[in-house]
């Protein structure tokens, strides 16, 4: 895989970084690099190491992938992705050399504080997937965050600061990045932690997702499509830390199937996919992923299978399962929804 940009879809669960980057190197990681002068310059500075720089803003990767051509750099990879994916889903513990965090968005409003990054939960997950003696850069010019980010990093028993206090105000050796310049022209004081993973044991409570073959449900009810279309409305269902919502559905082009669009929520993984309730011949129906969006088979997708079965069921006293590929249990547990 030769392209700068990688396509999420495209890759396994967890990643084969030395396929990526085509070689095996220490892998640093740039966790939202904005407009990408930092991730450029650390690519410069380590020639010998696999970059990678994760972001949502699609303007923010199209940037990237431009100041990377532009310097005839084979060493960066940019990936649209939120961090917590990055590391649960693609990355086996102890495969980071270093990270690096600029300015992340400090949520500085009190509903909004949830959406921040960087807590002891987070601090968990990264110390799982950083080798012993991994860096970990941290650099914010919000005062709130700075005290939040300093209060996570001293409760957690799995990093040391490398410097001989928390942090520190000023950090003349390295690149100063876009919002560090806007900050400190505003009078902003800027607050740059430098710490390290140490040899204290982090419990592995963060295990990769895993993927299942895809999931299918053939069953027989004498109700046609016309009145399975009419008995349908939006439900819900969650199942331990997986939360399953069915939201419209359309009848398919040509009339011999309805596309229900469901949203499936098993953290840290999310994806707004297609489920089709396509009929083989009169009274017999099969309930599948549709492969719109590259979804991925999750047990989240089996559980949205399953209770879109147990809802068809529910519909008619003489409806039955002819044949399934799921889990027993989700077909036989009566899941409470809502319509």
């Amino acid at each position: 895989m030769s392209s700068t940009l990688l396509h999420n879809h495209l890759l396994s669960w967890p990643a084969d970084w030395t396929a990526v980057f085509n070689r095996d190197a220490p892998l640093l990681i740039e966790i939202g690099f904005g407009g990408a002068h930092f991730l450029v310059d650390l690519a410069q500075r380590r020639p010998s190491a696999n970059v990678l720089g994760v972001e949502i803003s699609l303007p923010a990767l199209d940037k990237a992938q431009r100041k990377v051509q532009t310097a005839a750099l084979t060493n960066v990879r940019v990936l649209q992705s939120d961090a917590r994916y990055l590391l649960q889903v693609l990355c086996t513990p102890e495969s980071i050399a270093e990270v690096t965090i600029n300015f992340p968005d400090p949520w500085p409003k009190a509903r909004q504080l949830h959406r921040r990054l960087i807590d002891v939960d987070f601090l968990h997950l990264l110390a799982t997937r950083l080798e012993p003696g991994g860096l970990l850069d941290i650099a914010t010019d919000h005062a709130d965050y700075a005290l939040a980010i300093t209060e996570a990093l001293e409760a957690t028993p799995y990093f040391n600061s490398r410097l001989a206090t928390t942090f520190v105000t000023e950090d003349l050796a390295r690149l100063r990045t876009k919002y560090e310049q806007i900050g400190l022209e505003e009078g902003r004081t800027c607050h740059y932690y430098k710490w390290v993973r140490n040899k204290t044991a982090a419990p592995q409570d963060f295990p990769t997702p895993k993927e299942f073959p895809m999931p299918h449900v053939v069953l027989h009810t004498p109700m046609d499509l016309d009145a399975i279309q009419a008995r349908y409305g939006r439900m819900q269902t969650s199942d331990h830390d997986r939360h399953v919502s069915f939201m419209e559905l359309f009848r398919a082009h040509g009339g011999e199937a309805l596309f229900v669009e469901a949203y499936i929520n098993e953290e840290p993984v999310a994806q707004r996919l297609g489920l089709v309730i396509r009929q083989r011949e009169p009274g017999n129906y099969v309930i599948s992923l549709h492969d719109l969006g590259f979804p991925r088979a999750t047990a989240g997708v089996q559980l949205a299978i399953a209770h879109l079965a147990r809802w068809l069921l529910s519909l008619h006293d003489e409806a039955k399962i002819l044949h399934h590929n799921l889990p027993g249990e989700m077909l036989e547990v009566d899941v409470n929804h809502a319509a």
